[in-house]
């Protein structure tokens, strides 16, 4: 994680050669020349529109919150060990947030942003009462549900204690402890006391086949938490728990909200229909048009 020291500086002709190589760098490691830039914005006093307008390079000095030295190693730490820029950085912009990160937590995708609008959306009087954020990781879902829900209490469950103190680092940081609370334990497990009154449940649990994971990209299988990943052999063993244990805790007409994998709708569909007790499932899909995300409603 990047810690803020004393300054140092660099030209800015020191720098754009630099960048060149560190472009090409990015390139032959089939890394994104965006995140190149995301890296020097986070590490010098240049904006996005000074990267993008390339008119930096006549500047006599940039100021860097890193040793020079420092900045090189982070970047060849992204390229030789294929360490995630949010990990390297330490933070990752979600929404209109930007949220504390670490290997103890799963990266907060772009895509998972929409699951906070899909339950404003579908949530009656505007959301309250006590929602449930399960597995929460870093806080996101927690923290964007309590954004739009201002009058809901917000009941956030992870089995991580390392996980747990960067959500309420999180939470704290936007003003949120007051209305998030954390709990350490499996799923509803720290829940008893709220049963039969949850308005809303919303959730990223683990969905990827336990055979696939090999596969992945080595900047999720090689830092990203396990647990927050392996979903067992089908990929939907936390997703049916859901659906299996969800309905103590529902009250009537309270919202079931999951993120899933391409290509497990059907098999979530069925598990809510099999249950008997849920009623207008929809598959939504995400702003790419892959279907992501699973809402249902308690009868």
């Amino acid at each position: 994680m990047v810690e803020t020291g004393e300054s140092d500086y660099i030209s800015g002709e020191e720098l754009r050669q630099w960048q060149k190589q560190a472009q090409n760098d990015a390139i032959a490691a089939e890394v994104s020349a965006i995140e190149l830039d995301m890296f020097l914005e986070a590490l010098t006093d240049l904006t996005r529109l000074d990267l993008r307008l390339d008119d930096f390079g006549d500047r006599p000095y940039i100021k860097l919150n890193q040793p020079w030295s420092a900045i090189v190693k982070l970047w060849e730490r992204r390229i030789t060990e294929r360490v995630p820029l949010q990990y390297i950085l330490g933070v990752v912009h979600w929404r209109n947030f930007t949220l504390k990160v670490s290997p103890a937590v799963l990266i907060p995708r772009p895509e998972t942003e929409l699951i906070i609008d899909i339950a404003y959306h579908a949530a009656p009087s505007a959301g309250s009462g006590n929602w449930v954020d399960m597995g929460t990781g870093s806080g996101a879902i927690a923290l964007g549900l309590a954004s739009v829900f201002p009058e809901a209490m917000i009941h956030a469950v992870d089995c991580s204690w390392s996980a747990l103190a960067i959500a309420l680092e999180n939470a704290q940081s936007l003003g949120y402890q007051n209305r998030v609370k954390f709990y350490q334990g499996s799923w509803w497990g720290p829940l008893h006391s709220l049963k039969g009154k949850v308005s809303g449940m919303v959730a990223n649990p683990p969905y990827i086949p336990s055979q696939e994971l090999p596969n992945l990209q080595p900047e999720v299988i090689l830092y990203e938490p396990p647990l927050a990943l392996d979903g067992g052999e089908s990929g939907l063993d936390s997703i049916h728990h859901l659906v299996q244990t969800a309905p103590q805790f529902l009250q009537p007409g309270g919202i079931w909200i999951i993120e899933m994998m391409a290509g497990q709708g059907e098999a979530v569909t069925s598990m809510l229909e099999s249950a008997g007790c849920y009623r207008d499932l929809k598959i939504l899909p995400d702003l790419a048009g892959i279907d992501r995300f699973a809402i249902a409603y308690l009868q």
